[in-house]
């Protein structure tokens, strides 16, 4: 596991290289942080931040040439990229349960309605891909809110890690089932909470 972490890593810090640009008007700025569960890699733009990945996730470079379509990318801090910086930080060292990050997702309207459900997802809380699904009005829609949540390239701060099975169990995560463990962990979720979320979803009456 160890070796392919590594290996990952090391082929995605290469697709990085070929993607960045030495253009000044480059679209987009990048710069990779350290964390207690290794780098990450943080792009952002002038409007938000659109891409919070760790280092070895193999879906990477696929999401690096996505960005790129857009604009290209250079090696340097933003305000964005500041801020995302200084709140990871704090969330990491248990100082920060909520992040004030201005976003800029890239997905579609369906994707892009399942991000804004779990960023109504408190700290320490736990939901189904079903319980999701119920607050869309979709109840048929488990697999394609999977699929959705799957798509999510900014880590963390959009947090498809407190996504759990109906049963209690955990389920994929791009970054590792482990990094999820210990973020659930570190949230010290209470296991699935779907009241709380449905809650928070309808928002202040």
């Amino acid at each position: 596991m160890a070796t392919a972490t590594r290996r990952d890593h090391e082929h995605n810090a290469e697709a990085l290289s070929h993607a960045q640009s030495s253009d000044d008007a480059a679209r987009w700025s990048a710069q990779t942080f350290v964390t207690p569960l290794g780098p990450m890699l943080a792009i952002a733009g002038d409007a938000g931040l659109t891409l919070l990945e760790f280092a070895d996730r193999r879906a990477l470079p696929r999401e690096l040439r996505d960005v790129q379509a857009d604009g290209a990318i250079a090696r340097r801090p933003n305000a964005v990229i500041e801020q995302t910086e200084r709140e990871l930080a704090e969330y990491f060292e248990g100082r920060r349960t909520r992040f004030t990050i201005p976003l800029d997702p890239r997905g579609t309207p369906f994707e892009r309605s399942v991000w804004a459900r779990l960023l109504t997802l408190p700290h320490g809380a736990t939901v189904s891909y079903a319980d999701i699904a119920r607050t869309l009005g979709k109840p048929g829609a488990s697999r394609a809110i999977g699929r959705a949540n799957g798509a999510n390239r900014i880590a963390v701060v959009i947090p498809c890690h407190r996504v759990i099975r109906s049963d209690g169990a955990l389920c994929g995560y791009g970054g590792g089932l482990e990094r999820k463990r210990w973020l659930l962990e570190h949230e010290g979720a209470r296991g699935s909470t779907p009241a709380l979320f449905e809650h928070a979803a309808r928002g202040p009456h």
